[in-house]
């Protein structure tokens, strides 16, 4: 229970990678606050469970984080429900695939909006009630593709990679207030999003759902394997820790070899 007393704000944290460091951060002992879309039943339902299971608060508030008003509401509601915020971990992405002469302007507005202009706004709110107490974790969920590129991500990986340069400015500004920031950047990763897609993928070409993740796999990684959410919100609990206390600005790769290469 390193984290008992914590207080965890965990955006996107509805389901993939930002569910599976919500569970990583209560299963330390961290109070949370979920935040994200999806059917209100469902989410009461994992709200509940996991505030059960690991015998911590844990909240839900459904801001709309393309607006930055609602960013700032989400941050001053984890602060006033549960008390403060001591770990932000900024998760929320969406993505689109198009070729740049094609890509329609409200889709490239949408993605920068969620993507990266609300890391800035919860960062924003956050930094300062983390300075009043000496200490805080700010871990913002980029990609391998803050690092590299790909055709028809134009979006996507500009976003990406305004978070790891984001992340290495608040780093620097907060680098003696107990505060460190750090950007996680995965590969693929096995969430229920990706599943579907692989089975997609084989129904269409009639091969079985191994193959096809064999073949999405070695597109970008030479390790052909994915990474969990479970893996990432271990590496979230890992840079809370007083160990990681010295490792800030710095962005992580958890990619199977991706940018390696």
């Amino acid at each position: 229970m390193a984290l008992a007393g914590k207080v965890a704000l965990v955006t996107g944290s509805t389901s993939g990678i930002g569910l599976g460091i919500a569970r990583a951060l209560a299963r330390e002992g961290a109070d949370v606050m979920l935040n994200g879309f999806g059917d209100i039943d469902q989410i009461e339902q994992l709200r509940a469970g996991l505030a059960d299971e690991h015998a911590v608060r844990v909240h839900y508030h459904a801001a709309d984080l393309s607006q930055p008003n609602q960013v700032a509401a989400v941050v001053a509601a984890t602060q006033r429900e549960l008390g403060g915020l001591d770990v932000l971990v900024n998760n929320a992405g969406i993505q689109f695939v198009s070729p740049i002469e094609e890509f329609p302007d409200e889709r490239w507005q949408s993605i920068i909006a969620l993507n990266l202009s609300a890391s800035f706004y919860a960062m924003k709110a956050a930094i300062p009630m983390m300075k009043t107490k000496g200490w805080g974790r700010i871990v913002n969920i980029a990609s391998a593709h803050g690092l590299v590129a790909s055709p028809n991500k134009v979006a996507y990986v500009a976003a990406k990679h305004g978070v790891v340069g984001a992340t290495k400015v608040a780093a620097l500004e907060v680098a003696n207030d107990g505060i460190t920031v750090n950007a996680i950047c995965p590969g693929w990763v096995l969430t229920p999003l990706v599943e579907q897609q692989l089975k997609d993928r084989a129904a269409a070409s009639g091969d079985d759902v191994a193959s096809e993740e064999e073949k999405l796999l070695s597109e970008k990684q030479p390790m052909l394997r994915f990474t969990s959410p479970e893996a990432i919100g271990a590496m979230v609990v890992f840079l809370c820790s007083d160990e990681a206390a010295t490792i800030t600005g710095s962005p992580l790769s958890i990619d199977g070899g991706w940018v390696a290469q």
